[in-house]
């Protein structure tokens, strides 16, 4: 245990800046490992496996990747999106693979299937900021699907607390059935972490449970199966090494996660996702150091009760980030991906979390992120800015040609942002710099229309009603011109 006490210690005093050079080296380094390695995606970009992927820029490595032998129909092939990780005292222990498309439905099952997966771990859910993230390759409760030759019976559904759901299935095929859990984990937004690690290690610990001694890999997947898959592979990985008594002084989380995406493409694929695997690894020792402990909590040790979760609203027509409070913005903003009902609670302390948590420095407003797969070298700094419009009333049919003009101001710098919406209508500038910068895979929902009765009326949908001026000089009458006799 003196190895563990001795990281624990060194995990809670690490300077944030610590972190985000070493996930700047992480970043270059895997750049570096796919060279030297030379690691390639060949099968993936074959014509004929490209509408098999979510995403066109991530592809398993032909090194590591699942190749299915289990063949149900004529039309099948050995694609899928799926890569094998090794674990820390076994090779294969986790499959990460991307949440299955309506196309890959039966070949997610016929991976499952052959590989006797025992366990699933699915970090999203299936529609995140309207977007679809990962198609249902499950039964409602008490009721069968089929996909292909696979009937999938959803035994019975649990909800251990509001970030989990737990789903007991049996799949049946020729004849024969086999029984699985699935974990599905409801609070991870796309990109970014948990509130708290405390949620996760729980999740991990039951599904560990659940596995037993089974040999075969977990089945780990999100809807690219790199980002959210990552953390979880790396903080099993970890669990694995502590309770086999492998972990030293020269325990290195960074040479884990360059091992991990050494395997899958992405693995960990945002500097606050390599910062969550710290504060939960520091939650993780800090546990096996108390194992009197009745539950598990990731706070101060002098806290008594369990840290209140926080509040996630709802609404669509949230206030702008000007009038919001910094608590407001720290969450909302964030977790727009996993509103829960409750909204009763208060978000926790700061001084709750800061002797295990490591703080993180753009936690006040959503940051860009970096993506090894950006071929520009994923540049910080947002490269153009963007008016976010004002949603349309269902009752009107807009012409799609301009009725009005948007003039700017000359005032306006280019560094002083675009012009946001205020509630009243109004419009003020935003500094560029707030503005987040993810990937398309999130959407804008915002209004302000609080009434469409009179859609015409000042100030209502952001424009005014001035009457077009001539666009250019006009004949005079004609008998202003006539000579008089």
């Amino acid at each position: 245990m003196e190895p563990l006490a001795s990281l624990l210690s060194t995990l809670k005093t690490l300077d944030p800046g610590v972190l985000d050079q070493e996930y700047s080296v992480v970043r270059s380094q895997t750049l570096s490992l796919k060279r030297d390695l030379a690691l390639t995606t060949e099968a993936g970009a074959l014509k004929e496996n490209i509408k098999k992927n979510r995403y066109k820029d991530i592809l398993p490595y032909d090194q590591s990747r699942v190749v299915l032998s289990l063949l149900t129909s004529d039309s099948d092939s050995d694609y899928i999106n799926a890569s094998f990780i090794k674990g820390a005292s076994a090779d294969n222990r986790y499959i990460a693979s991307q949440g299955p498309l309506s196309s890959t439905l039966t070949d997610f099952w016929r991976m499952i299937w052959q590989h006797d997966v025992k366990v699933i771990v699915m970090a999203c859910r299936e529609i995140e900021m309207g977007k679809k993230k990962c198609e249902c390759y499950w039964a409602l409760v008490h009721q069968s699907a089929a996909f292909g030759p696979f009937t999938v019976h959803n035994q019975g559904e649990t909800c251990p607390n509001e970030d989990m759901v737990v789903r007991n299935l049996t799949v049946t095929y020729q004849q024969d059935t086999r029984s699985l859990t699935q974990y599905q984990f409801l609070s991870w937004p796309d990109h970014d972490v948990p509130y708290e690690a405390a949620g996760v290690l729980d999740l991990l610990e039951r599904a560990r449970s659940s596995q037993g001694t089974h040999t075969s890999p977990l089945l780990i997947h999100c809807s690219a199966g790199c980002g959210r898959t990552g953390v979880i592979c790396a903080l099993d990985y970890i669990h694995d090494l502590m309770v086999t008594k492998q972990i030293t002084t020269d325990f290195s989380i960074m040479k884990i996660v360059l091992e991990l995406r050494r395997q899958r493409p992405s693995a960990v694929q945002t500097k606050d996702q390599y910062q969550f695997i710290f504060t939960s690894v520091a939650c993780m020792f800090e546990q096996a150091l108390q194992p009197t402990r009745p539950q598990l909590y990731c706070n101060l040790s002098e806290l008594k009760t369990k840290p209140e979760k926080p509040e996630r609203k709802t609404s669509l027509t949230s206030p702008h980030p000007s009038k919001r409070s910094s608590k407001q913005i720290e969450m909302n903003d964030t977790y727009a991906v996993v509103n829960k009902s409750k909204l009763s609670q208060q978000p926790p302390t700061k001084s709750a979390y800061s002797a295990v948590a490591l703080p993180r420095s753009s936690r006040t407003l959503p940051t860009s992120h970096h993506y090894d797969n950006d071929p520009a070298g994923a540049s910080a700094a947002p490269v153009y800015s963007s008016v976010r419009p004002r949603a349309k009333p269902h009752s009107l049919t807009l012409s799609t040609t301009p009725i009005y003009d948007i003039a700017t101001s000359a005032s306006q710098r280019p560094a002083e942002g675009p012009l946001m919406p205020h509630n009243n209508g109004e419009y003020h500038l935003v500094p560029a710099d707030q503005l987040s910068t993810t990937d398309d895979d999130y959407e804008d929902f915002s209004t302000s229309v609080t009434d469409v009765s009179n859609v015409c009326s000042h100030g209502n949908i952001g424009f005014n009603s001035r009457i077009q001026k001539p666009r250019g000089p006009r004949d005079p009458p004609a008998e202003w011109s006539r000579l008089e006799r």
